[in-house]
């Protein structure tokens, strides 16, 4: 197994990379957990103001009858999607099905001008054409492994590998 790069330093990585992906009309959208942790934290680094959104796979998950609904939080997105440049913030990019879950829970939402993406890990191993705009680190693990973003009490970040079920 690779070692696990720190995930404290990547977020700093993630940040600068966030910097140069900016535009005027960008709002941050983070997919749940993960995502949501990441774009909590950046929206406040980077000095945004109001609050970005967030987003949930859930109901689009190709998955969806073996998995149910998640605990995690359901999609709000405190802004008008219509015409917006939107920036998807995810923790670890893998096979692509959740961000394809994402797409369109989004065009659920309105239709925006343009979606990025950008995330800490791109792990390869992609089923669906997707590419990260930025990816912080390019990780390779057996596919029998998962790999997840986790969050102290105080926020920080670390990473953990688990043995997928």
């Amino acid at each position: 197994m690779s070692s696990i790069p720190d995930a404290e330093a990547l977020y700093t990585k993630l940040l600068a990379g966030v910097k140069t992906l900016m535009r005027p009309e960008t709002r941050l959208v983070g997919i749940t957990s993960g995502g949501a942790w990441l774009v909590e934290r950046l929206q406040k680094d980077l000095g945004l103001s109001g609050a970005p959104g967030v987003i949930s796979s859930a109901m689009h998950r190709d998955d969806f009858a073996r998995r149910g609904l998640s605990a995690s939080a359901q999609t709000v997105l405190p802004f008008d999607v219509n015409g917006t440049d939107v920036l998807l913030l995810d923790d670890v990019l893998y096979t692509g099905r959740t961000i394809r879950a994402v797409l369109n829970e989004l065009f659920d939402f309105g239709r925006p001008a343009s979606v990025r993406l950008a995330v800490l890990v791109d792990r390869g191993g992609r089923e669906l054409p997707v590419a990260a705009d930025f990816a912080a680190t390019t990780l390779t693990l057996p596919n029998t492994q998962l790999l997840a973003l986790a969050r102290a009490a105080d926020g920080a970040f670390s990473l953990k590998v688990e043995e997928s079920k």
